[in-house]
C-alpha cells in the first residue's frame, strides 16, 4: 500500500522560497557625490568659492574737488552754509555752494555757482556757468550758462549765452555790444602790436642812413 507523501526536496525549497519572499529587499543607495569610487585618485572635491567682482568706487565730491585744488583748477570755494562778503579775484575757477555778497572778478577764469548758492554781487568772469542764485549783473567775455535752477536777477553781457529749460532769467541780455567791443579790442591790439613792430624796425633804419650820410 502505498501512501502519497511530500519531497523533502520541494519542502526544503519551499521554505527557502518562503524565507526569501519574507525578507525584504534593501532599497537602493544614492549615489553620493563624496564616494570614495568616484574619486579613485585620492582628491577629494574642494567646495567652489565665487569671488565677488570688485566695483569701482566712485570718487565722491570732496575728492575731486580736492584733487582740482591740488592740480591748480580751483582757485576757490566758498562751501555751503557759508556766508562771506567782499571783493573776489581768481584766475582758474572759483566754485560758490554758499552765500557770497560784494564783487568777483576774473580775466580768464571760470565762476560756478551750485544750486544751492547765492550771489548778491556784480560778476565780471569768462565763463559762468550758473546753476544757483545771482542778484546782479553778469559780464562773461566768453559765454553764460544758465542751469535748470538757475535763476538771475540783472542783466547778462555775454557773446553767447546757453539756457535750459526751467531757468530763470529777468533782465536784459546784450551779445551785439558785447561782440563788436570784442573785434575792436582785437582790432586795437593788432594795431597796436603793426606800431611796435614798426617801431622796432625804424632805428635800425636811421641808423643806416646816418652811416651813409658819414661815409
Amino acid at each position: 500500500m502505498f501512501r502519497m507523501g511530500r519531497n523533502p526536496k520541494s519542502d526544503q525549497g519551499g521554505g527557502e522560497a518562503a524565507t526569501d519572499s519574507a525578507t525584504p529587499a534593501a532599497a537602493p543607495q544614492p549615489a553620493s557625490p563624496y564616494n570614495s569610487s568616484l574619486y579613485s585618485n585620492g582628491n577629494s572635491p574642494s567646495p567652489t568659492h565665487t569671488q565677488p567682482t570688485a566695483s569701482p568706487r566712485a570718487s565722491t565730491e570732496s575728492e575731486s574737488m580736492a584733487r582740482d585744488i591740488k592740480e591748480g583748477n580751483l582757485s576757490g570755494f566758498v562751501g555751503a552754509g557759508t556766508a562771506l562778503t567782499g571783493e573776489v579775484t581768481f584766475r582758474a575757477m572759483l566754485r560758490v555752494d554758499g552765500h557770497f555778497s560784494g564783487r568777483i572778478n576774473s580775466e580768464d577764469g571760470t565762476l560756478i555757482v551750485s544750486a544751492g548758492g547765492q550771489i548778491d554781487a556784480d560778476v565780471e568772469v569768462a565763463i559762468a556757468q550758473i546753476n544757483g542764485t545771482i542778484n546782479g549783473d553778469v559780464f562773461a567775455t566768453k559765454r553764460v550758462e544758465l542751469g535748470r535752477a538757475a535763476r538771475i536777477n540783472g542783466n547778462i553781457h555775454t557773446p553767447a549765452l546757453v539756457v535750459e529749460q526751467g531757468a530763470v532769467f529777468e533782465g536784459i541780455c546784450r551779445m551785439l555790444q558785447i561782440r563788436e567791443a570784442q573785434e575792436k579790442q582785437r582790432e586795437e591790439q593788432t594795431r597796436a602790436a603793426s606800431l611796435q613792430a614798426i617801431e622796432e624796425v625804424n632805428p635800425a633804419a636811421e641808423l643806416a642812413s646816418v652811416a651813409e650820410i658819414a661815409s
